[in-house]
């Protein structure tokens, strides 16, 4: 993987995109009904970490949604933080917060991610507008020696960053996939917009960590890094249902694996 944050942006492109049987992309400005979530949700997750073949819990993550605006707009505000604990952090200091805010039909208004890494910290940040009908992306990026770059793209395609591909996969009705199916899609990252590759791997059961047993999708995340070959960077199981919330997430890094359990929904 290209860089060791639990959280990077080609992670949380963590969910399900569709459609129909034969390998798309999303293109537009891509208004969508929102189906799955309302705001006042809120997820809670365990993290834990292969460190010498051990697996250890190493912190929380917790996921919320909340009524707000940006700019003037009415805008439902997604927040994502994982922090890694007291024991873990003697070993590894990780405070991922991510911030987003799309509109009420699921449109991307601005995205924020703020990270610290060890001793590194990192910021990026993208605004979105559509003027005539086109995606524009404007991105800042901090890197951990504190100098900032910017970076401007413009597309007829949707655009997406980590937290709004999850708002807007949710809503999706997933009946028609096929196993080994490809949704593609344009991820921002703070400093350009790469193509991400979503594989649904088909249906399984898992028991979360709140104590149920969930009916789920199975997808991986791939970096086509020579457009023939993927690299898996992510498998993601999400409940069959009109909720399609995630429930396990497993992370294939440089320096092992991590995995998030779900420990507590609201």
């Amino acid at each position: 993987m290209k860089q060791q944050s639990l959280c990077r942006g080609k992670y949380c492109a963590l969910l399900l995109l569709l459609f129909m049987l034969q390998p798309a992309t999303l293109r537009a400005q891509c208004p969508a009904k929102n189906t799955a979530f309302k705001a006042g949700e809120s997820l809670t997750y365990d993290l834990y970490f292969n460190w010498k073949f051990v697996w250890v819990k190493c912190g929380a993550a917790y996921y919320t949604i909340k009524s707000s605006s940006f700019q003037g707009k009415e805008s439902l505000r997604n927040d994502l933080l994982f922090t890694s604990n007291e024991r873990f952090d003697a070993v590894f200091t990780m405070r991922d917060t991510l911030i987003s805010h799309i509109t009420p039909d699921l449109v991307p208004l601005y995205f924020r991610k703020g990270s610290l890494e060890g001793k590194r910290y990192t910021v990026d940040e993208v605004w979105y507008t559509y003027p005539r009908g086109r995606s524009h992306v404007r991105q800042h990026y901090r890197n951990s020696e504190g100098q900032w770059s910017e970076h401007h793209y413009e597309s007829d395609e949707c655009n997406y960053d980590m937290l709004s591909i999850l708002s807007l996969a949710r809503s999706f009705d997933p009946k028609n996939y096929q196993v080994g199916q490809k949704i593609r899609f344009s991820m921002t990252t703070g400093k350009k917009v790469e193509e991400q590759t979503l594989v649904y791997k088909g249906k399984k059961d898992w028991k979360a960590n709140d104590g149920k047993t969930y009916h789920c999708l199975v997808f991986s995340l791939l970096d086509y890094e020579d457009k023939k070959s993927g690299k898996e960077l992510l498998r993601f199981y999400v409940t069959d249902d009109a909720r399609h919330m995630p429930v396990r997430i497993d992370f294939y890094l440089k320096f092992g694996t991590a995995k998030a359990f779900l420990a507590k929904v609201e």
